[in-house]
């Protein structure tokens, strides 16, 4: 159910039960932080960590291929609705 609402909610997995998403500002993070919270399972264990853009960006992938969602687009390619 948890996962469903992670998915749901615009996240990705970025790995076996890592989810990511992307958020605009703290505002955004904290809206987020509160749908999480209302929808945590009643058992297991959810951290959350907050990492900006410049530091996502630096993350590097040591194996596999990155997936469709990571695919690098240039500022001209991004649309905002």
């Amino acid at each position: 159910v948890f996962r469903r609402f992670l998915l749901n909610d615009g996240y990705d997995m970025i790995q076996f039960s890592v989810y990511g998403r992307i958020l605009n500002g703290s505002d955004a993070e904290e809206k987020h932080m509160k749908r999480l919270l209302a929808n945590l399972p009643p058992e297991g264990s959810v951290r959350v960590l907050t990492v900006t853009e410049k530091q996502y960006a630096s993350m590097k992938l040591l194996v596999g291929m990155p997936l469709f969602q990571e695919k690098r687009v240039n500022a001209s390619q991004i649309v905002l609705f």
